[in-house]
């Protein structure tokens, strides 16, 4: 792999850098004192400070402060890439037509240019992903518990589609909501939607079942509601045992 990385160029051989860089199709990062303006559907301003601006061969642009993992600002896939010297200075900008917008940021120092040819490694193999953890249940039904029968994987809801729809041991319908990383609240909310819509949609009255759990019916539900999950904070585990649903410790993959 050829790397061009050049520390504190002039502006002139930072825009000759960059022309060759935009000719090769490399991967480009530019460090250095700037500020950052952007107009199309709306518009904003970022005044000096330092920041690394990425551009990518695909037309993608970033810019990114010290603070975060998302940019401050960017352009998608498929706009183009510009450079030239202005009143002294850098500017780089990358423009796109439909719909019109540019994103414009203008050096006052470049402290480091840096480009590189950058290939494969495009086709991302995840592990330990709630797919993994479905043929997990699917395969080992009894992980949830003794009894429990998948009927239905993304089985569709007016909450959205289930991760896995089944019944336990007696018939009785449960709703499987997984997730592969340690969860709050806000899951086990995912869930009671799901299992109130399947209350709507086979016709099963309750009490009032809405978020916060206030005014339930203290009867037993008609539908089931499992969290599958590696762990849950405090405050989902009061929420589960509000609504009378279960957790399963469960992680993607087994350990080895």
């Amino acid at each position: 792999m050829t790397v061009t990385s050049v520390h504190d160029p002039s502006h002139r051989e930072a825009l000759w850098e960059l022309e060759d860089a935009f000719e090769r199709g490399d991967l480009i990062s530019v460090f250095g004192r700037c500020t950052v303006s952007y107009e199309g559907r709306a518009a904003s301003d970022l005044g000096a400070g330092d920041r690394l601006l990425v551009l990518k061969p695909d037309g993608a642009a970033l810019v990114h402060t010290d603070e975060g993992r998302q940019p401050v600002n960017w352009q998608p896939p498929g706009s183009e890439h510009h450079a030239a010297i202005r009143e002294g200075r850098l500017r780089v900008r990358s423009t796109r037509s439909n719909p019109d917008e540019t994103l414009t940021v203008q050096f006052s120092d470049v402290h480091q240019l840096s480009a590189m040819a950058v290939t494969g490694g495009r086709d991302l193999t995840l592990h330990g992903s709630e797919e993994d953890l479905r043929t997990r249940i699917l395969d080992r039904p009894d992980l949830v518990e003794p009894g429990f029968e998948p009927k239905e994987t993304e089985r569709p809801s007016s909450a959205g589609p289930m991760d896995v729809f089944g019944v336990d041991a007696d018939g009785t319908p449960v709703v499987v909501e997984l997730k592969r990383r340690r969860v709050g609240p806000d899951a086990v909310g995912q869930l009671a939607r799901y299992v109130r819509a399947l209350r709507e949609e086979l016709g099963i009255e309750e009490g009032s079942d809405d978020d916060s759990g206030a005014d339930r019916n203290e009867t037993a539900p008609a539908i089931r509601g499992i969290l599958v999950a590696p762990s849950v904070t405090d405050r989902a585990a009061e929420r589960l045992a509000d609504r009378g649903f279960g957790h399963v410790a469960l992680d993607p993959t087994p350990a080895e």
